[in-house]
């Protein structure tokens, strides 16, 4: 067995074995429960070269193979305008892994890097648009992104700390502008932890953080980072009430509207006020 083989059968195996109960598992219970994959889909599996966008490509790869739902899953790597190390570190990542790649390019960081305010805002932007119109053209319904619970949970209590609202990340969404499409999150359940885990386990390592406009203002970016400030909160959290992820993430599927003063719902801003007499 060569080591590419051997790497390759370890990546596979371990995700069915040794971490089944972490990534196989919850992989197949988001698919299942939040109803992301149908019979016929074809969905671009977006690999921007990091720990999360890997795995998930594996996973849905193994996932086509091994289901009684048909489906084709395609994957797609936009280039941004990766540095030639992170370019090249993506594509021996998927050789590795036997992930055949689609690449397309774009100018889409330095039309970001260009910009003094929310650079990082317009960078998601117009990445999310070119991700979608390829994946239409390659004649898919569906793009399927590496957003985990961490992610789920971080953006909830950003939303709340910073952003005024609350505000969760949901498993799937139709897009507005491209008819047809949809935004799925297969990884929704699977923990941050267990993905890096995987990741040591297989001797493999992903990109960070390719981001030009990081790189070039490194230290201002890592201290001005509000998720990386609610990540140390939570951990701070966790250390008097280890379960307060799972809280967090299932507060997000019970909400009780009758409880708030204001909400919003299709756009429209609403009060309590409405019903409070109908009552």
């Amino acid at each position: 067995m060569t080591g590419q083989t051997e790497l390759l059968y370890r990546a596979e195996h371990s995700i069915t074995k040794k971490y089944r109960a972490e990534l196989w598992t919850p992989f197949i219970a988001a698919i299942k429960r939040y109803e992301l994959i149908s019979p016929g889909d074809r969905i671009a599996v977006c690999i921007s070269g990091g720990k999360d966008s890997m795995l998930l490509a594996k996973m849905m790869q193994m996932l086509a193979r091994y289901t009684e739902i048909p489906f084709e899953a395609v994957n797609l790597t936009m280039d941004p305008g990766y540095s030639e190390a992170n370019r090249r570190k993506i594509e021996e990542n998927a050789a590795l892994l036997e992930l055949p790649l689609h690449i397309f390019e774009t100018n889409v960081f330095s039309v970001a890097n260009r910009q003094e305010k929310n650079p990082c805002y317009l960078c998601a932007k117009m990445r999310r648009g070119h991700l979608y119109a390829r994946a239409k053209e390659l004649g898919c319904n569906k793009i399927a992104l590496g957003h985990h619970f961490n992610d789920v949970i971080e953006t909830t209590v950003l939303a709340m700390l910073y952003g005024s609202q609350l505000q969760a990340m949901i498993p799937k969404v139709k897009s507005l502008n491209f008819e047809g499409m949809e935004l799925i999150r297969p990884l929704y359940c699977v923990h941050e932890d267990d993905i890096i885990a995987w990741g040591r386990h297989c001797g493999l390592e992903f990109l960070r953080c390719a981001c030009r406009f990081t790189e070039m203002n490194a230290d201002e970016h890592e201290n001005s980072s509000k998720r990386k400030e609610v990540k140390a909160l939570i951990r701070r959290l966790k250390e008097t009430n280890p379960d307060v992820e799972k809280s967090i993430f299932n507060s997000i599927h019970a909400v009780n509207i009758d409880t708030f003063p204001g909400y919003k719902t299709d756009g429209a801003t609403h009060s309590f006020l409405e019903n409070y007499d109908k009552k």
